[in-house]
C-alpha cells in the first residue's frame, strides 16, 4: 500500500503531509484544486498563525517569512458602550498572518519537493473506503462537499445548530498600523465584533477587516450588501460602521487611500461552529481520520482555526510515528493526544460567540482593561487555547483566577 492518503490540501493535510515526509514517510494528498487554482481564488479566510503555529512551521522548514517584518506583536482591544475601554496586551513572540492564497501553494510546493505525492481529484465520501484500499490509512482533511458528514457530529461539543455571526471579510488599503503594529479586537455590545489583521497578501502588507456580526445587529447588513453592484456605497458603508462601533481602527483610515484591495477580496457568510467524532469505521473494516475542518469548525472570532488544525495534525503526525497500526486502539490514542487543546479552542470560541455575553467573560475583560498583567495573559493564551478554557469555563474558574491575582 502507499502510505498515508490526505483528503485536503489546507494548513491540517499539509502541515500533517511535510511532518510525514521528514519521517521517509509516502503520503499522497488529494485535493479538488491546483496551486494555482488556490492562488488565484476568492479570499479564503484571514487566519493569523500564532507562536505555536510559527514554531511548528519552522521545525518543518516552511518558515518562508521573516516575523521582523510581517510579525505583529499582540492585541488592541477596544470594548464599546457607556464607557468604552481601550487597553493592549502583549505576545511573547509575535504571531503573522500571510495569505492562504499564498501560504498555501508555497507549501505544497516544498511538500512536492520533498517527494510528497499531490494529485487533483475531487473526493466524495463515498471514495473514502476504495481509497482505503490503497492506502495503510486515510486522513479526512477537508469538510467540503459530503466529506464531513462522515464523522457524526457531537452534541455535547456542539451548542449551536445556526450560525451565531454573520461574517463579513475583505482585504483594505488605506488604514495606518497601530502601534506597536498589532491585531484590534473590537466589541460593540449587542451588535457583534470587529477583527483587524495586519496581513502579507499579493502587494504587501494590508489590513483584514473581519465583522462578526449579531443576527439583526446593527451592522450585519454588511453580510449581504454587494461591493460588485456598488463599490464605493460598499467602501462607504465599511467606513460608517468603522465609525459607529469600531472607532480606534476608523481613527486611523486615510481617507483618500481607503478601498477594498481587490473584489476577489471579499468573503460574506456565515458558519455553524461544529464539532465531529475523531473516527469513522469504513465499509471494509478499515479506519479513517477526521483533521482540520472535517473534525472541527470554529467561529473566526479568535482566529484559531487554521492554529487548531496544525496542531491536530502535529499530533496525528507524531502518533502514525510512533504507532503504524491503523485499528480503534490507533484511532482512540489520536483522540486523546489531540483532545484537550482542539476541544477547549472549540468551547472558548463558543463562549465568545454567546449572546447575551456571559457576564464572567465581561468581567474578565473588564479586568484586563485595568491591569496590563491580565490583558498580557489573556492575549498570550492565543496561543494556549487550553490555559483559556481553564479560566473561563465557568464563572467559578473566572472569579478564582482574578482572586488570585487580586482582583476581587
Amino acid at each position: 500500500m502507499a502510505g498515508i492518503g490526505i483528503i485536503g490540501a489546507g494548513v491540517a493535510g499539509i502541515h500533517l503531509g511535510l511532518l510525514l515526509r521528514q519521517h521517509d514517510i509516502p503520503v499522497t494528498i488529494y485535493s479538488d484544486r491546483t496551486g494555482e487554482q488556490l492562488a488565484g481564488g476568492r479570499l479564503p479566510n484571514t487566519v493569523a498563525h500564532h507562536d505555536t503555529t510559527v514554531r511548528r512551521e519552522q521545525a518543518l522548514g516552511v518558515d518562508h517569512w521573516d516575523l521582523a517584518e510581517h510579525g505583529y506583536f499582540g492585541h488592541h482591544h477596544y470594548l464599546g458602550g457607556p464607557e468604552p475601554k481601550r487597553f493592549f496586551g502583549a505576545y511573547t513572540a509575535p504571531s503573522r498572518a500571510i495569505d492562504h492564497r499564498i501560504y498555501l501553494p508555497r507549501l505544497l510546493h516544498d511538500f512536492r519537493e520533498r517527494g510528497g505525492d499531490f494529485r487533483v481529484r475531487a473526493v466524495r465520501a463515498a471514495d473514502v473506503a476504495a481509497l482505503s484500499d490503497q492506502h495503510e490509512l486515510v486522513v479526512v482533511a477537508s469538510g467540503s462537499g459530503d466529506l464531513a458528514a462522515m464523522f457524526p457530529r457531537r452534541a455535547d461539543k456542539s451548542p449551536y445548530d445556526a450560525p451565531q455571526r454573520r461574517l463579513c471579510v475583505g482585504l483594505f488599503d488605506g488604514i495606518a498600523d497601530n502601534e506597536p503594529r498589532s491585531v484590534t479586537l473590537s466589541l460593540s455590545p449587542g451588535h457583534g465584533e470587529m477583527v483587524e489583521i495586519p496581513i502579507r497578501s499579493f502587494d504587501g502588507p494590508r489590513k483584514a477587516l473581519l465583522f462578526e456580526a449579531v443576527p439583526g445587529g446593527g451592522f450585519e447588513v454588511l453580510a449581504d450588501a454587494s461591493y460588485d453592484d456598488d463599490p464605493a456605497g460598499f467602501e462607504k458603508l465599511v467606513k460608517d460602521t468603522l465609525r459607529a462601533h469600531h472607532p480606534t481602527t476608523f481613527e486611523r483610515i486615510d481617507h483618500r487611500r481607503f478601498r477594498l484591495t481587490r473584489p476577489l477580496d471579499l468573503l460574506q457568510g456565515a458558519l455553524v461552529p461544529t464539532v465531529r467524532e475523531d473516527w469513522v469505521r469504513l465499509p471494509n473494516g478499515r479506519y479513517a481520520i477526521a483533521l482540520g475542518d472535517a473534525h472541527v469548525v470554529v467561529d473566526p472570532v479568535v482566529g484559531q482555526g487554521a492554529n487548531s488544525a496544525s496542531y491536530s495534525a502535529w499530533e496525528l503526525g507524531h502518533t502514525i510515528i510512533e504507532d503504524p497500526t491503523f485499528d480503534e486502539r490507533f484511532c482512540r490514542k489520536v483522540a486523546r493526544r489531540r483532545a484537550d487543546r482542539v476541544h477547549a479552542t472549540s468551547d472558548w470560541t463558543n463562549l465568545m460567540i454567546r449572546t447575551p455575553p456571559a457576564p464572567h467573560l465581561l468581567e474578565l475583560l473588564d479586568a484586563m482593561a485595568g491591569e496590563k498583567a491580565l490583558a498580557d495573559e489573556f492575549t498570550e493564551n492565543f496561543n494556549h487555547p487550553e490555559r483559556q478554557w481553564d479560566v473561563l469555563a465557568t464563572p467559578e474558574r473566572t472569579r478564582d483566577h482574578l482572586a488570585r491575582r487580586g482582583r476581587t
